[in-house]
């Protein structure tokens, strides 16, 4: 099976290359999102038939009218809210899509926030249209782009795309744990600079390794730039630069 090749180039202008989730992946999400969510409702179901049913609290008019209130949001938050909800604190991933091995990033290459999430799934519902067989609509987009998005990922400007095992996507050092060289300014970055240079570094060893070179000299001049740290003072190598930023900023994030 061959799996489709997306090169982004960020607003850094730096190259990141992915792997694009076929339609098969992303059905195996769906199926194991559709499975929890539908012992999620058996579970309402049950907690309606025990107490808003026959039981003894049916006696209590107000009880019972709150209880069903409550069951009716939980039901409209499992069905709407499910996918939004774990993306935007999965870090792109719902359950499904963890075990599928794919997640959604935005079409810059960066992580997807709360808004990307919420709005790629309002339009969940007209991606699975028809009711029966589901999804024709979006499965049609799919095939008709290069990129597999569906009308949810367009308007969230969204892709969805392999997720790299665990401890492949870990971060990996070349450098010491101490360094002679300090970026204390590292605490002025902000969080989407810091992911740029933490998803150059976690997906290095899969660039071209001239691509790769130019990459990391232009990340590191434009995080200079912004540091005011002096070429010339820094590491010769751009990417033991960018590591000793990483740690630093990680390392004052934690005690602060």
């Amino acid at each position: 099976m061959t799996t489709d090749k997306l090169t982004i180039d960020t607003p850094e202008q730096v190259q990141l290359e992915f792997a694009l989730a076929d339609i098969g992946s992303r059905f195996m999400a769906m199926f194991g999102d559709t499975v929890i969510q539908l012992v999620l409702f058996l579970l309402l179901y049950i907690v309606d038939e025990l107490v808003v049913g026959e039981s003894m609290f049916t006696r209590v008019s107000g009880y019972r009218l709150w209880v069903a209130a409550g069951i009716i949001l939980a039901a409209f938050c499992i069905y709407w809210g499910y996918y939004s909800i774990f993306e935007a604190l999965w870090n792109g991933q719902t359950p499904g899509k963890r075990w599928a091995g794919i997640r959604v990033i935005k079409n810059t290459g960066r992580p997807i926030n709360a808004f990307e999430a919420i709005t790629r799934n309002l339009l969940r519902a007209v991606d699975a249209l028809p009711i029966v067989p589901p999804y024709v609509v979006g499965v049609i987009t799919m095939f008709l782009n290069s990129k597999k998005q569906r009308l949810g990922d367009f308007v969230a400007g969204t892709l969805v795309v392999h997720d790299k095992r665990a401890q492949e996507a870990q971060l990996f050092f070349n450098t010491r744990e101490k360094s002679d060289f300090s970026v204390y300014q590292a605490v002025r970055l902000t969080i989407p600079e810091v992911e740029l240079i933490e998803t150059f570094l976690s997906r290095r060893l899969d660039i071209p390794p001239e691509i790769r070179k130019q990459n990391a000299a232009r990340i590191a001049e434009m995080i200079s730039s912004k540091l005011g740290v002096d070429a010339g003072v820094r590491p010769a190598d751009n990417e033991d630069f960018l590591e000793l930023v990483v740690k630093e900023f990680r390392s004052r994030a934690r005690l602060q």
